[in-house]
């Protein structure tokens, strides 16, 4: 401090220039356990509030790839990797300001996060020209356009509503549509609208989407969305949402009487969507990320071999992308010689060829990565892998 007397001030001066220094923000690391230093990595997730069930088998990911990689070496140095975790209570402006915590208190050098796109948007004007930041499952393209400082190790959202729309035309030989999306939800209304798009392309018909129907995140009820929708007899409902919501939508459909198939995006594969949807949920069939059965690299092996020994049960898909953003994170410091923000950011841009648990990773001009989308339908109360559909 400014108050302290000159002498002590230079004792001070001379000690820290005895520390080895990563960059990051104008940050210095602290002494480690064992005498190594330490490189922080953030992790900005949903731990309580709706989407919770999402963001933790995410961030089991992150953590699963921290206890197998727990270090990283730079310059012929080894830094121990500290996950430094912030929940961002399913909302947006908490997401802000969990990041910018993270920031400002606990002086991370890189940051990894978050399930769902909402918080994601709402975070990038926070690291924006100061921190790297890898989004996991953050779908919606708007996380990355025109932030050059976030990434992310998924596909986006204009593929996968390609890829549903596809689905629901090719496969369930549907010739109109329902929307019902999470109105209050940025991933929701951006998936219905590509998705939309192309229903519409391929059926020729502008017509051909019957109508759009509202819902809020936490909502319970949807009898009277529900009526309409079972007035206008559909072949197909298109439902992208939170997975607590939407189970609830579609078992309150079956109880009114509707048959219509209902499909959905990547959120739907969590636990709960089958807790919560029971045998009204079976048939229910969505895009996602990865699939265990379909782990062919010697990764991907490993990832499903690890986590079924550390959890006890099958690794969801969003799980796989958060232990290959942790992995992608610490080859970029690798080949950026430490964690200066700029070599950091300018590292991960050019990652091509990354081999990860969930497919390899190249990342495009908008940060974006080229993934093909696994197709899943819930069958006999598991989610079961029918097909793989590529760019």
């Amino acid at each position: 401090m400014k108050s302290v007397v000159k002498a002590f001030s230079v004792a001070l001066l001379l000690a820290a220039l005895a520390l080895p220094v990563f960059a990051g923000g104008g940050q210095q690391s602290g002494g480690a356990a064992g005498g190594g230093d330490v490189i922080k990595i953030g992790v900005f997730e949903p731990l309580t509030g709706a989407n919770a069930g999402g963001g933790t088998i995410e961030l089991e990911g992150i953590q699963l790839a921290n206890k197998l990689y727990p270090t990283v070496d730079v310059g012929g140095k080894t830094y121990r990797v500290e996950l430094v975790v912030a929940d961002n209570k399913s909302d947006k402006v908490e997401a802000a300001n969990a990041v910018q915590r993270l920031l400002d208190s606990d002086k991370v050098h890189l940051v990894l996060g978050s399930w769902g796109s909402s918080f994601s948007i709402a975070a990038g004007e926070v690291i924006r020209d100061r921190i790297p930041t890898i989004g996991l499952s953050c779908t919606n393209p708007l996380v990355t356009a025109g932030n050059d400082w976030y990434f992310r190790v998924c596909f986006i959202d204009p593929f996968q509503g390609t890829v549903m729309a596809a689905y629901a035309y090719n496969e369930l030989k549907a010739k109109n549509a329902v929307i019902i999306q999470e109105v209050s939800n940025d991933y929701s209304v951006g998936l219905a609208k590509f998705f939309v798009d192309n229903f519409k392309s391929l059926t020729g018909n502008p017509d051909s989407i019957l109508t759009t129907i509202n819902y809020n995140t936490g909502d319970q009820d949807f009898s009277a969305q529900l009526t309409t929708v079972k007035s206008l007899n559909p072949d197909v409902i298109f439902a992208p949402g939170n997975f607590t919501e939407s189970a609830l939508i579609i078992a309150q459909a079956r109880q009114l009487g509707i048959t219509t198939p209902f499909i959905g995006g990547d959120t739907w594969e969590t636990p709960e969507f089958i807790d919560v949807g029971k045998a009204s949920v079976e048939g229910a069939a969505f895009s996602t990320f990865f699939d265990a059965g379909g782990a062919t690299s010697g990764i991907a092996k490993t990832f499903v071999d690890e986590y079924r020994k550390q959890y006890n049960k099958e690794p969801a898909a969003v799980t796989a992308l958060g232990f290959d953003g942790y992995r992608l994170a610490l080859d970029a410091i690798k080949r950026a010689g430490g964690t200066d923000p700029e070599k950091l950011r300018a590292a991960i841009a050019v990652t091509k060829g990354f081999d990860g648990a969930a497919g390899s990773i190249t990342l495009d001009a908008n940060g974006d990565a080229t993934k093909s989308a696994y197709l899943k339908t819930v069958n006999g109360g598991k989610f079961v892998f029918k097909t793989i559909i590529n760019p």
